[in-house]
């Protein structure tokens, strides 16, 4: 068997598995399109699930500040934060407090990072609102900043 002819075929072989610069460029244009095509659209999905997220998110804190209400007869008093879901407030007698309503401090932040907000009286509803004003931080909006009033 002749050696230089057994290098001669392994770098023949070695040159057919490499790709081309042509072929790596044409790759990288077909990525390029899919990405400028599907990005846009993941970002509207996850604005939408950030929205739903709010909603359940406030629709559970409604239903500890209910609870709250049903053990210590009485929502606490106006200009409370939820933070009540969290530490017996002052006023409230403590054996009347089953709490902790909430798992832990992060419960009471909206998926935007920015605290819910309890309103009581409610401006919706008749003891309380839970609110998020969306993505935005502000009053009022559309899509992702919308506001969220529970329950």
């Amino acid at each position: 068997m002749n050696l230089s002819n057994t290098n001669r075929t392994s770098r023949r072989s070695l040159a057919r598995r490499a790709f081309t610069l042509a072929e790596i460029i044409v790759v990288i244009i077909i990525i390029g399109v899919l990405a400028t095509l599907v990005v846009p659209r993941l970002f509207g999905r996850i604005g939408q699930a950030k929205q739903s997220a709010a909603v359940a998110n406030a629709a559970t804190l409604a239903s500890s500040m209910q609870q709250f209400i049903l053990d210590c007869a009485g929502p606490p008093p106006p200009g409370s934060s939820l933070d009540v879901l969290i530490t017996c407030p002052s006023g409230i007698d403590p054996t009347a407090w089953k709490g902790p309503y909430v798992q832990n401090k992060s419960a009471l932040l909206d998926p935007w990072g920015k605290p819910f907000m309890l309103q009581i009286p409610g401006k919706q509803n008749f003891d309380f609102d839970i609110v998020s004003y969306g993505a935005d931080g502000q009053p009022g909006g559309d899509g992702d900043n919308a506001d969220i009033i529970k329950p």
